[in-house]
């Protein structure tokens, strides 16, 4: 069992650290569950703007103070936002262990967001725009999103739209927060030599003062999907294409046997059946594979691929006959073992990561309610039958149920 402590503070917000007895360094963050979906057509983007403008200044700090404060100590600071959540994080020598909680509950609490710093940041934020238009395989991605998702906030690009970051005003900010933090919805989450008395020390010095944001936030599901088949022409010199659909959410019994005919069709492998088939036999492509990304009440999966114009349709038809062969022959007794040993594999080599941990106790934390110990995952994954993989690929992976979207040449 994932051998971890958990302390719940009056005000809701959970502690959770693993104690790691050989490591020097120390992972920690908050992982907040909000994120692009719980935007509102107008906010489009203010999320990932907000992930921004935390470190643009505080009540006690200015940003220059926020930047400095790790990196004087050799530590990272960085953070991220997806479609249901925004993380703050940090890394650093567990000697600095409290600089690092103090500073990431400044930021995340208590940020202040100068009218100055939102002008120079939406100009940031502009730029980053216009570096994922300019890569395709990038920009297809998101794309490909609305193209599942349509007006659904599930479908929208999680920078938002030029027009929405062009008005976000501080008002804005301070609104867009007020509507959607929960401190029962946000977890503290530390990976580090330190045992957890000092943690938790720590954690009633800085979190328990902060005052308590309860209440529901409800979010819209998702429903209503058609299949669509769409084709763009772009100034570009190859061809890119994904292939996907709807998929299970985060709590369906079927989101790990999912993940692992994933792994079989498209996974990191290199002996994965879209890479053998498609890369390996016929040489069409550099690189070809498939995702699946569970949310809470939905999720999806694609297959992408980037080839020559010309050998667009040859590939897509090569990918179609991976998924038929899915869909009519279930995997041998020998397949479905090396398949299980695989995936098993590569879950524990994730675990291996301290910082990779540490957002896994946080994001299960929150997904589940729970944090689903290895040795379950494996239990789970043994039980896997031939049967239930092939169930799965008639239900996610029928022709009917994947959407195509085609950059093309002009």
């Amino acid at each position: 069992m994932l051998d971890y402590d958990l302390l719940e503070l009056p005000n809701g917000i959970r502690v959770l650290h693993k104690q790691v007895p050989h490591t020097k360094i120390a992972h920690c963050g908050f992982l907040l569950d909000i994120g692009s979906r719980d935007e509102r057509p107008e906010q489009q983007g203010l999320a990932h703007f907000w992930e921004h403008m935390a470190f643009k200044g505080t009540e006690r700090r200015k940003s220059f103070h926020i930047l400095n404060r790790l990196e004087t100590v050799g530590g990272e600071l960085n953070a991220y936002t997806t479609k249901e959540k925004i993380c703050f994080y940090a890394s650093l020598l567990s000697t600095h262990f409290e600089r690092a909680f103090e500073l990431l509950t400044d930021l995340t609490f208590h940020s202040v967001f100068p009218e100055k710093e939102i002008e120079k940041e939406r100009g940031v934020i502009l730029e980053e725009m216009s570096m994922y238009l300019d890569a395709p395989d990038d920009a297809i991605i998101d794309d490909f999103d609305e193209v599942i998702f349509g007006q659904h906030a599930l479908g929208h690009n999680i920078l938002g739209t030029r027009q929405s970051v062009s008005s976000f005003q501080q008002a804005d900010f301070r609104q867009f927060l007020s509507e959607n933090v929960r401190t029962d919805r946000l977890v503290f989450s530390s990976v580090s030599n330190l045992p957890f008395k000092e943690v938790k020390r720590l954690a009633e010095k800085y979190l328990a003062p902060l005052p308590a944001q309860l209440g529901d936030r409800p979010r819209t599901s998702f429903a209503g999907y058609q299949r669509r088949e769409l084709l763009e022409r772009k100034p570009i010199t190859q061809a890119h294409c994904l292939i996907g659909g709807p998929a299970y959410a985060i709590d369906d019994d079927r989101r790990i046997p999912f993940f692992l005919l994933n792994n079989v069709l498209g996974g990191p492998g290199m002996n994965s059946r879209l890479n053998l088939g498609v890369r390996e036999k016929f040489g069409l492509v550099y690189a070809i594979d498939s995702t699946y990304s569970p949310y809470t009440d939905t999720g999806m999966f694609g297959i992408y691929f980037g080839t020559e114009k010309k050998q667009v349709n040859r590939t897509i038809g090569l990918v179609q006959k991976e998924l038929k062969r899915l869909r009519e022959k279930p995997l041998g007794g020998l397949q479905l073992h090396t398949a299980k040993e695989q995936l098993m594999g590569q879950l524990a080599m994730a675990e291996e990561s301290n910082g990779g941990l540490m957002q896994l106790l946080a994001k299960s934390t929150l997904d589940l309610n729970r944090v689903e110990p290895i040795t379950e995952i494996f239990d789970r994954v043994r039980t896997i039958t031939a049967t239930e993989l092939l169930d799965m690929a008639n239900d996610v992976l029928r022709e009917d149920n994947l959407s195509v979207l085609q950059y093309v040449p002009e």
